[in-house]
């Protein structure tokens, strides 16, 4: 337990460092992580949240995608789609972002219900289906999404659900 929280501190240092007078939010990605849940940021642009997760992702040695989030991306840009090869004519995943370890799932409320829902099954199971296979995500799947204030335009409504994010049009 003494080596964890020795961790967990200089983890903390070394995040409060790069993130100057964020140590409320600091803490509390903290505790996330240990937790395994997933997160919602909410906040204008600018105030250091992508900087914070890219942070983050490095200091714990975790690979790390951003997804820009929009209202015409569907579930397979950020899940990958089966490609047909004409060379050894079969099919080929081509996975997408959300293969990786700590994915930043920037403006999740700008984003359609369809591809938030895709987004849902990969927090919630840790796996997703595509074409109707189920493929497992890292052990250490990690999201951190971001939305806007809902007086920003194009943005749906968000309710938080225990630690994950649901959002509807």
């Amino acid at each position: 337990m003494t080596e964890l929280n020795t961790t967990c501190d200089r983890l903390s240092d070394a995040l409060s460092q790069i993130v100057v007078g964020q140590s409320s939010l600091v803490q509390q990605l903290m505790v996330a992580l240990l937790a395994g849940g997933h997160v919602i940021l909410e906040g204008v642009p600018g105030t250091g949240k992508t900087l914070t997760v890219k942070a983050i992702a490095q200091l714990i040695q975790a690979e790390f995608r951003r997804i820009q989030l929009t209202p015409d991306i569907l579930p397979s840009d950020i899940l990958g789609t089966n490609i047909f090869d004409l060379n050894t004519r079969s099919f080929l995943l081509k996975k997408g972002p959300i293969f990786t370890q700590v994915l930043l799932a920037d403006e999740v409320n700008r984003t359609p219900p369809k591809t938030q829902a895709a987004l849902l099954e990969a927090m919630e199971e840790q796996q997703v289906t595509l074409d109707g296979q189920s493929l497992p995500l890292s052990e250490l799947f990690w999201v951190i999404a971001t939305q806007n204030s809902l007086e920003f335009e194009g943005t749906y409504p968000c309710q938080r659900r225990s630690s994950i994010a649901s959002c509807s049009s």
